[in-house]
């Protein structure tokens, strides 16, 4: 059985940092690609990271240059490190797996999910 399970959400103040991690069973992280999505109440799931196989990133505009994507593949781990928080990062955090080793910008692309752990960010 193939299983997403995401830790490191909490509060923190703005521009603190905080580290999630996705811990994977069930599933070669060599051989998929990976994102990172959040979600805000009221608004839709948008991705914030990828990491292809080969291990090339993207992010998003939101993001850049304060959120960094990595994973280990021998610990079947994905991770986001997220500093100089903001407010508007406040979200649960998901991170999701895609058996094509391309990565993807849409949820729909994704085949397996986390249930999410939750980031808030205070000013």
């Amino acid at each position: 059985q193939r299983q997403l399970v995401e830790s490191g959400g909490g509060s923190v103040q703005a521009g603190g940092s905080l580290r999630l991690s996705c811990v994977g069973s069930g599933l070669k992280y060599n051989s998929v690609s990976m994102g990172w999505f959040r979600q805000a109440p009221g608004k839709e799931r948008e991705e914030i990271a990828d990491i292809g196989s080969d291990g090339v990133t993207r992010y998003a505009d939101s993001v850049k240059g304060r959120f960094t994507i990595s994973k280990d593949n021998g610990k079947n781990s994905l991770y986001l490190q997220m500093n100089s928080l903001k407010p508007e990062d406040t979200a649960t955090y998901y991170c999701a797996a895609n058996r094509r080793s391309a990565a993807s910008m849409f949820p729909y692309d994704y085949d397996w999910w986390g249930r999410g752990t939750q980031v808030t960010v205070s000013s």
